[in-house]
C-alpha cells in the first residue's frame, strides 16, 4: 500500500453497532439478547454452552438459510427480565456475570453449566436487570 495522495472515504463502525449474519431457521425479535453460535451465526439468546452474547437486537431479522439476512446489534447496557426464585438476580450480584435464560431473561447462575454468559450485571431494579454487553 502507498500513502494517500487524495482524500479517502474510510469505512467506519460507530457507537458499538455490529451486524451479524442470522442463523438459518431462526427469528430474532427487536430488543432480544443476540448470541453467536460456535460458527458465528446470530441467534436469539437461549440456554446453551459456548454461545457468545453480543448485545441487543436493533430490529427483527429472520433467515431461512444461514447468512440470508443480517441483524444489527448494539452493545451497551440494557434492561432484561430477571429470573425467578433462587436464580433471581439481586443487588448483591452487581458486577457479577449474568447468564442467558432466553432472549429476554437473565439469571444469576449458569444453570448447572447449561447457560452461557449474557454480560455483566450493572444494576437491578423493580423492572429488571441492567446487563452490560
Amino acid at each position: 500500500m502507498v500513502a494517500l495522495t487524495a482524500g479517502r472515504n474510510t469505512p467506519a463502525r460507530y457507537d458499538g453497532v455490529e451486524h451479524h449474519p442470522v442463523k438459518g431457521g431462526v427469528t430474532i425479535f427487536a430488543g432480544a439478547i443476540v448470541a453467536l453460535d460456535a460458527a458465528g451465526w446470530a441467534m436469539p439468546g437461549q440456554p446453551g454452552v459456548g454461545l457468545i452474547a453480543v448485545g441487543r437486537a436493533e430490529h427483527a431479522a429472520s433467515a431461512v438459510t444461514n447468512g440470508e439476512r443480517n441483524v444489527r446489534v448494539r452493545r451497551g447496557t440494557f434492561q432484561f427480565a430477571n429470573s425467578a426464585s433462587t436464580d433471581a438476580i439481586t443487588r448483591a450480584e452487581i458486577g457479577d456475570p449474568a447468564y442467558v435464560v432466553d432472549d429476554q431473561t437473565v439469571a444469576k447462575t449458569n444453570g448447572s453449566g447449561a447457560r452461557s454468559v449474557a454480560g455483566i450485571i450493572r444494576d437491578v431494579d423493580a423492572q429488571g436487570v441492567w446487563i452490560e454487553f
